[in-house]
């Protein structure tokens, strides 16, 4: 019984992953859900189509491995992060939507907190910039249309969880009502410094303390999936978000190391050690996962749109059946032609934070073809991943952090040799795809492992992470820094001030 069941939950899909105890995948299942668009810049979810799509992958992957819940040792769950969540404690059952971290709709609450001067409070409490992407201005905002779920609030009988906290309440039957500290710090309202949920922040954006879940390691006995979900009662003893997982997975254990997740969007992490890093160029602070009471931090630089982008060229526009098509469209050009995408669909997130930026596709001409703009929509995951790095090897110097080495990538698009060598080539590193590109869900597992003893150190784990390929830079730094400065030309034509 030394298998490990990885629930990862993310935006766009369900998915389920049985490991052995080397971090090899025994079994796989996945489900999309639906993406709910109600008006421009706003995206939710169903929380019980992904609790349901999430049941049923543990499900199937259990049975393709062939494999009972009593031969699981431990779940680990690893979640889309911000999305929010509430619940009425007393009946289980979701009382809006899931309010998806994409969604722009509490703009207006933070420009009016923003006015009013807690910008700094907020940041130098939390890490993170004041911005709808975080969880507490999408639940101030819920209060704010829906005075009836404030009033159940008060009463205490209303719940607020991001997907892991959702997910646990589900699978423990409303058992147990609890997060780790890498999903509590991404709501605006858990205090990084004291380990706490803070009283003043909860008091500025109107919400009840009693809503809130209980914060634990992310390594630790949160509870148990009930017997009647999966055949067997298994304990869960791993949960982080999507991105610190991801981190974890990549064995970036110690300070100075980076890897960047290419998902629906694109997440950049550098682990800071024990020390909270307050940037100076754009990025927020965060928590890593955290394995016993020991403080973890690491800053993050997150895209909105990366993955996202190509899943718009699919449907929006039908320029091709499959997203995997894409590498094959963009190399029947040598080029983009001089084609600039900037998939702003969303705002931009760091370092630019301008919540008002929009799309924009810039070089066009009447020789570009549907092969130019999927490049471009390639390049545009480079590009903005190559602005985060630029700003993380920044913060670096200035405190004295050894410089980047490399860049370890993970996620789906990594597979794209052809966004992973442009990747390389605009930073001048080195870029290093691992043979397990699923280090979101790895990370999950090997979290609950460690949590339930089935590894004893995270040396165990280091050893298990092995190289598949590593991209060297073939672009001369001149030519590197010719089209990055086109990149920025296009970013500040996306303004719609």
């Amino acid at each position: 019984m030394n298998y490990l069941l990885a629930l990862d939950q993310g935006t766009s899909s369900s998915r389920a992953i049985v490991f052995d105890p080397k971090g090899q995948i025994v079994s796989s299942a996945q489900l999309e859900f639906t993406q709910i668009y109600p008006q421009s810049g706003w995206v939710e979810h169903d929380p019980l189509e992904i609790w349901r799509t999430q049941l049923q992958t543990a499900q199937s992957a259990l049975l393709k491995a062939k494999l009972s819940a009593a031969q699981i040792r431990a779940i680990g769950i690893t979640n889309q992060r911000e999305t929010t969540v509430l619940w009425d404690k007393r009946t289980g059952q979701p009382l809006h939507n899931a309010i998806v971290w994409q969604d722009r709709r509490s703009e207006t609450i933070c420009a009016q907190l923003r006015e009013q001067g807690h910008e700094n409070t907020i940041l130098k409490k939390t890490g993170l910039r004041l911005d709808a992407y975080f969880s507490a201005t999408k639940i101030a905002w819920v209060f704010q249309q829906y005075p009836e779920l404030l009033e159940l609030a008060t009463q205490g009988h209303l719940a607020f969880g991001t997907i892991d906290s959702w997910l646990m309440w589900q699978l423990s039957n409303g058992a147990v009502h609890a997060t780790d500290s890498s999903n509590a710090s991404r709501t605006l309202l858990y205090n990084i410094h004291t380990h706490q949920w803070d009283q003043e922040l909860l008091a500025l954006f109107g919400i009840p303390a009693n809503v809130l879940p209980q914060v634990q390691p992310s390594s630790s006995l949160f509870t148990q999936c009930a017997p009647e979900h999966l055949g067997s009662p298994i304990p869960i003893y791993g949960v982080a978000g999507d991105q610190q997982s991801a981190l974890f997975g990549q064995a970036c254990f110690k300070a100075g190391m980076a890897k960047n997740t290419y998902g629906t969007g694109c997440f950049m992490l550098m682990h800071t050690g024990s020390l909270v890093e307050q940037s100076q160029n754009g990025l927020i602070s965060t928590c890593a996962a955290q394995l016993d009471t020991t403080p973890a931090y690491a800053l993050e630089g997150s895209v909105f749109v990366a993955g996202a982008v190509v899943q718009w060229l699919r449907d929006g526009l039908s320029a091709f059946s499959h997203s995997s098509e894409i590498e094959q469209l963009a190399l029947s050009v040598p080029d983009a032609g001089g084609v600039t995408f900037v998939p702003a669909f969303t705002g931009l997130g760091a370092p630019y934070w301008n919540a008002n930026a929009r799309g924009t596709i810039t070089g066009l001409s009447r020789g570009s073809t549907m092969a130019h703009i999927a490049r471009a929509a390639l390049e545009s995951i480079a590009f903005q991943s190559s602005v985060l790095l630029e700003a993380m090897s920044k913060d670096a110097a200035q405190t004295g952090a050894p410089a980047l080495t490399e860049l370890r990538v993970d996620g789906g698009a990594s597979n794209n040799n052809l966004l992973m060598q442009f990747q390389a080539d605009l930073l001048g590193l080195p870029v290093v795809r691992p043979t397990m590109i699923e280090t979101t869900a790895l990370g999950a597992a090997f979290l609950a492992g460690l949590g339930c003893g089935l590894y004893a150190h995270p040396d165990e784990l280091q050893e298990l992470w092995q190289i598949d390929r590593i991209f060297e830079p073939q672009l001369s730094p001149e030519h590197a820094q010719e089209r990055m400065a086109q990149w920025q030309k296009a970013i500040r034509q996306t303004s719609t001030e």
